[in-house]
């Protein structure tokens, strides 16, 4: 692949302005309980994306705009444009949140086509929509009608297949949507296997807006040879943006060392850093009077993660997994962390060493080492 990156596209006007002009552009993903105000603001201090996108609000008869993802738009303290993500399927629905998100300091409205949880497709929403065609033609349509400023699309390349991807391109294109984001494998394959970069490509060609790759960017390098492979106006990442907080700024350094001729550079954190992150995101993460335990649980889901990188046997997630209470898990990121704290900090995840096991691996390659 080549190190080339390239210039967002004319279509990239509408949008806000990215932090460094004429880089391509990067965009933190949205992530079901993940992306609250308190991550958002941990992975602005090290090293903000051009663009951040909310959870999904869930829009259905009876719904309302969840108050804790309202309050990541009200308490935005990145610095930086959030966009509001919805999933659902019901136009008059849609169309009524559309109108209360419109209240909020948003930079526009996401819409969600791509979201791969069972319990989410069954109820034929997010990628469940992927399966019909003709109604998110009809979506897009009267968003682009309610939405007068920004509406964005987050999708992935089909449900079980690919057959219809280019039918919603043409929708895409149809509904002058402002930037699309696509996650480069079907439904159904979740977060497995190889990622479909020519379908991005693809997608880079048909559509007039910015397109955004997304799937398996696991770091600066590899958002670079996306890049020059897609066509891409730039990149989305998701969980490996949990795993290394510095993957913006990484990235932006890489693209402009490129782009004045000089062999890549940028930041490359240590394991202190890294154990300094996990105490900033533990801070910022804890919610009052909420008990020990479960602060403990929640912090690893984002450990899973960051355990990618710190050593390439899975030791450290190993013993992660199996702290109880908060001086255990502290006393496992000493360990491993701080025993040789100017060691680097992995920039690519360590093979075989996978965060979620059930999502990630091969069904008949899970690796023993990530065994919880």
């Amino acid at each position: 692949m080549s190190s080339a990156t390239p210039t967002p596209p004319p279509g990239a006007a509408r949008l806000p302005s990215p932090i460094a002009a004429g880089q391509p552009l990067t965009a933190l993903a949205p992530m079901q309980d993940v992306t609250d105000a308190a991550f958002m603001s941990v992975i602005s201090r090290y090293g903000a994306p051009d663009y951040f996108f909310t959870e999904f609000f869930r829009v259905h008869s009876q719904s309302r705009p969840e108050p804790w993802i309202l309050g990541a738009l009200k308490a935005n303290a990145t610095g930086r444009p959030v966009f509001a993500q919805l999933i659902g399927e019901n136009i008059p629905d849609l169309l009524q949140t559309v109108g209360i998100l419109l209240r909020y300091p948003i930079a526009g409205i996401d819409f969600n086509l791509g979201c791969p949880a069972p319990k989410v497709c069954r109820k034929q929403v997010g990628g469940g929509l992927l399966r019909e065609p003709e109604k998110v033609d009809a979506i897009l349509g009267a968003l682009r009608d309610a939405v007068p400023g920004l509406l964005t699309v987050k999708m992935r390349t089909g449900f079980e297949h690919d057959g219809g991807f280019e039918r919603i391109l043409e929708s895409i294109a149809r509904h002058r949507i402002d930037l699309l984001t696509v996650h480069g494998r079907t439904v159904k394959a979740m977060y497995r296997g190889a990622v479909r970069y020519d379908l991005i490509g693809l997608a880079a060609r048909r559509v007039p807006c910015p397109v955004l790759a997304n799937g398996n960017i696991t770091s600066a390098d590899r958002a670079a040879g996306v890049l020059a492979e897609t066509g891409a106006a730039g990149v989305m990442i998701g969980r490996h943006a949990i795993r290394n907080p510095w993957i913006f700024r990484q990235c932006r350094e890489r693209f402009a060392s490129a782009a004045a001729g000089a062999m890549p550079r940028f930041f490359r954190p240590t394991l202190a850093d890294v154990r300094a992150y996990i105490d900033d995101l533990y801070r910022a993460t804890a919610t009052p009077g909420v008990p020990a335990k479960l602060q403990v649980a929640r912090m690893k889901k984002f450990l899973n993660f960051v355990g990618q990188g710190v050593d390439p046997e899975g030791r450290f997630l190993h013993e992660m997994r199996r702290a109880m209470t908060e001086a255990e898990l502290f006393a496992a990121c000493d360990r491993h962390l701080l025993a040789a704290p100017g060691a680097p900090f992995a920039l690519e995840p360590y093979p075989g060493v996978v965060a979620r096991p059930n999502c990630e691996a091969e069904p008949d390659a899970v690796p023993s080492s990530t065994a919880a």
